[in-house]
């Protein structure tokens, strides 16, 4: 009997998903060009079934037709050559999937060049780490609407599942799953710097120690914080290490390492001309950690002009929690702003209802309040903005004051929180009937001609300063 599905790649992610469609019933087949790596997997799991190919010609071969195959291997050239090596056994209307981190432009290049080859093929973004592709993630698959119904029925059965639905929904054309993915992993970035900074004002200006800051995490996951990340924050703060007795946490280098995407985001937001400042700040945040020994060195040549970082006596908890919040629903409105802007840009008609219930189970950035963002598209499918829906303004109205005081009270004790005073500029700009900006077209057509435009009368005008 050939198989129903081949999985290209058989590392952590590739490994896990194989097991993860094995558990559903289908039977797979799995290569790797290291066949020990394909045998290991085998070995360890005896019961799956799976079928081992130990060449490119003898997995296309074992599969039955149309054939269906996921590539899980790193992004870039590799695909590319995995691509080159199928191409001459596979044959037309053969589905080919691509489940890495690709970039999206790459994707919407293989979609054309396969499709003129009569080969399907799609870019589809898991999300949920080697967890989520083991036991359910989130699925975000874009190419010809006619191939995701012939693999939906696969693709659903192996996603997590969230209030009765599965994360997996067809995102749209061409590279739109893999552009939705990065746009999910910059907002992954924004949140995780945002519970960052929070965490550090409890322990820096709120002087929690880390049992405190583990029950306060804990707290916030029981409300409308609740979410992935504020849930393993709680788990976080807990562990202990074993070496030395003190929170793990502790002893972590505070250096924060990235993989790409979320600079992917920055770099589309600027294409885009859209403010993506939360998600930006939280890039240029890793960047700044990665300086450590210069962080050391100015942190002694300044230290006499730092202000006095006194613990205060009012507790500020109620505060950082509803500026986390706020942030965090800001976070998320300028992702849905990229991807608003990018589906006019490449022409993709994106559900963004879907794309928020999508991401409700099996992704890092799967958020109760998900739900609210899929309502608000749902009432108002043309919302051009996620800060003009009531239900977001109603909280951010209630909300803004202590998103205020806690970036205040930052800047007073001279701890960074880019993160949240971004969030907060962009919500006072945002806000703002009139800006600065004449000023600067007006710089601009002092010293280039680059004209402006009136506030009293239609036209272009340029004036001989």
């Amino acid at each position: 009997m050939l198989s129903q599905i081949g999985v290209i790649g058989m590392a952590v992610m590739g490994k896990n998903l194989a097991l993860n469609l094995a558990d559903h019933g289908f039977k797979v087949s799995i290569y790797n060009r290291t066949t020990s790596i394909s045998l290991d997997v085998i070995e360890e799991n005896p019961q799956k079934g799976f079928v081992l190919t130990r060449t490119v010609e003898e997995f296309v071969n074992s599969l039955s037709t149309p054939r269906k195959m996921i590539m899980m291997v790193q992004a870039g050239a590799p695909v590319d050559k995995v691509i080159e090596s199928l191409l001459p056994h596979l044959q037309a209307g053969d589905i080919l999937m691509d489940g890495g981190n690709s970039y999206y432009k790459d994707t919407i290049r293989r979609y054309h060049q396969l499709k003129s080859l009569n080969i399907n093929y799609m870019g589809v973004g898991v999300s949920g780490g080697e967890d989520g592709a083991r036991f359910g993630p989130a699925i975000m698959p874009s190419g010809d609407k006619q191939t995701y119904l012939e693999v939906e029925d696969m693709l659903t059965s192996i996603a997590a599942k969230a209030y009765g639905e599965p994360c997996c929904f067809y995102i749209g054309q061409d590279g739109s799953g893999h552009y939705v993915k990065m746009v999910h992993n910059g907002i992954e970035y924004g949140d995780m710097e945002l519970i960052a900074e929070a965490y550090n004002l409890l322990k820096q200006v709120g002087g929690k120690n880390t049992v405190e800051l583990q029950e306060i995490f804990e707290e916030f996951n029981k409300g409308e914080l609740d979410s992935y990340l504020i849930e393993i924050t709680a788990k976080i703060l807990k562990k202990i290490d074993d070496e030395t007795g003190l929170p793990l946490v502790d002893v972590i280098l505070d250096v924060a390492r990235q993989k790409g995407t979320g600079k992917w985001t920055a770099q589309e937001s600027l294409d885009l001309n859209v403010d993506s400042s939360v998600l930006t700040s939280a890039v240029f945040a890793r960047f700044i950690s990665e300086i450590k020994d210069m962080r050391i060195q100015a942190s002694a040549l300044y230290e006499d002009v730092k202000p006095v970082s006194s613990i205060i006596d009012e507790d500020i908890v109620e505060s950082i929690r509803r500026a986390l919040y706020a942030s965090k629903l800001i976070a998320y409105a300028q992702g849905f702003a990229l991807l608003t802007a990018a589906a006019k840009e490449n022409q993709w008609n994106l559900d963004f209802a879907a794309i928020a219930k999508g991401w409700r189970g099996g992704c890092i950035i799967r958020a109760a309040f998900l739900n609210k963002i899929a309502k608000a598209y749902q009432d108002d499918p043309g919302l051009k903005h996620l800060l003009l829906a009531p239900e977001f303004a109603v909280i951010l109205k209630n909300y803004q004051a202590d998103l205020r005081k806690v970036v205040i009270l930052a800047i007073e004790k001279g701890v960074p929180v880019s993160a949240f005073a971004n969030a907060l500029s962009y919500f006072d700009a945002f806000t703002s009937r009139r800006l600065p900006a004449n000023l600067i077209q007006a710089q601009r057509d002092f010293f280039g001609a680059h004209t402006f435009e009136r506030v009293d009368k239609e036209g272009v005008f340029h004036e001989q300063w």
